[in-house]
């Protein structure tokens, strides 16, 4: 009753006052071709669709933009290998060789990849559990992610950390505690500008986090203080089980940030991912201007993790319709056939490529041991600043460095 009440005495707008906001595009193979020299080591000049952006207190980054065959060819082999991984993944869960929490990025290649195709080395990025395709490429291995999820010696985290705790030393995580990871960006971006080095953070949570109060005490302190975070939500339209719209009085959280300018992405199309994510580094490091608030649009086609069939709330219809019309690897690889970089056969190469190689990373993680009794004394402190000794379960269980 209380919702038909609310139904019923929401105010109204006269016909002639309701304005028609536009959204941004989520289709995948939108982006035009506008020139191509007949050198192939020339980039490519590309125009993204009108609708590719949406923006709040800044402008809109220059629909144009340039990319090499090259580097759309990697990014199509990096996209199809993180797809391969999670599926790897997803089928070591169903044989019970997996355990515990697990959650896939499938569907939403087109922001790991755009993002590491749009920062440098030397920047840093954080996210919460979704974090697969992160950790590898900001320098792990595929091998190294299947052996953490398996629980095995050859994991990222020595199989101890589990996959939500995976780390390189640009890439601080994997995270499981919902928004957590947010304030923790921000203070390393405080780092970053404390020791005057030029570069930022990228600090990732999704739309289910981003009703949570230590995100906006992070946007406060950053705007406050003028740090280089890039505030990034990857707004899949599902936080675990609820709608956007269920959970949200605002949906639009490009918006949120206050005083902090946002910009909305179209999260299907890694072109215009990827121009967001160099638009968004400019504007924090090279220009200085503070924090940036992305949001992209994008969508899971699994459930929120292994243990959700994901169709409880949403139809199987959707969820095929997103896959079959919208699917950010199709609309790159149209682009590639289309502007003529690369034929259906030599991406079939790539694509045999890809799954030989997570197939051989899989094996090789199978084949590493679990790990020692002794090997749970050890990464509890940093290298080198262990105390004398350390205390287990009982009194007289006692570990000494």
């Amino acid at each position: 009753m209380a919702s038909l009440a609310r139904v019923r005495l929401a105010p109204r707008l006269p016909a002639g006052l309701r304005v028609q906001v536009r959204s941004v595009q989520t289709t995948a193979d939108l982006t035009q071709l506008r020139d191509k020299p007949s050198d192939p080591s020339q980039p490519i000049t590309v125009k993204l669709h009108e609708d590719s952006f949406q923006s709040y207190l800044c402008d809109k980054p220059d629909l144009e933009v340039q990319v090499t065959g090259e580097e759309l060819l990697t990014m199509y082999k990096e996209m199809q290998t993180m797809r391969r991984m999670e599926m790897a993944a997803d089928a070591l869960y169903k044989a019970k060789l997996i355990r515990g929490f697990c959650h896939l990025a499938i569907g939403q290649e087109a922001v790991s990849v755009g993002l590491e195709h749009g920062i440098t080395k030397d920047d840093r990025v954080i996210t919460a559990y979704r974090c697969h395709p992160f950790a590898v490429l900001r320098g792990g291995t595929i091998k190294g992610v299947i052996g953490e999820l398996l629980g095995r010696q050859a994991g990222m985290s020595h199989g101890k950390g589990g996959s939500m705790h995976i780390f390189t030393p640009s890439f601080f995580g994997g995270n499981g505690i919902v928004g957590a990871q947010v304030p923790i960006g921000a203070g390393v971006s405080f780092a970053q500008k404390y020791m005057g080095e030029k570069t930022c953070t990228f600090a990732l949570y999704g739309d289910g986090a981003s009703n949570q109060g230590q995100v906006f005490e992070a946007y406060n302190m950053a705007k406050l203080w003028n740090l280089p975070t890039v505030f990034v939500c990857e707004n899949n339209k599902y936080g675990m089980g609820t709608s956007a719209a269920r959970s949200s009085s605002n949906t639009e959280y490009f918006k949120r940030g206050d005083k902090i300018p946002g910009l909305q992405v179209n999260g299907m199309d890694i072109l215009a991912t990827k121009h967001a994510v160099e638009y968004a580094r400019k504007w924090t490091v090279d220009d200085q201007n503070g924090p940036l608030l992305l949001e992209f649009v994008t969508y899971r086609y699994g459930g929120h993790s292994m243990s959700d069939p994901g169709t409880t709330y949403r139809t199987r219809e959707e969820v095929q319709r997103m896959r079959s019309t919208q699917d950010p690897i199709r609309g790159l690889q149209k682009y590639i056939e289309e502007w003529g970089v690369a034929n259906e056969q030599e991406l079939k190469q790539l694509d045999k490529e890809a799954k030989a190689e997570v197939d051989a990373a899989v094996e090789e993680a199978k084949a590493s041991p679990e790990p020692l009794i002794k090997d749970l004394w050890t990464d509890i402190y940093y290298k080198n600043t262990e105390p004398p000794y350390m205390r287990g379960r009982e009194r007289e269980e006692v570990h000494h460095y």
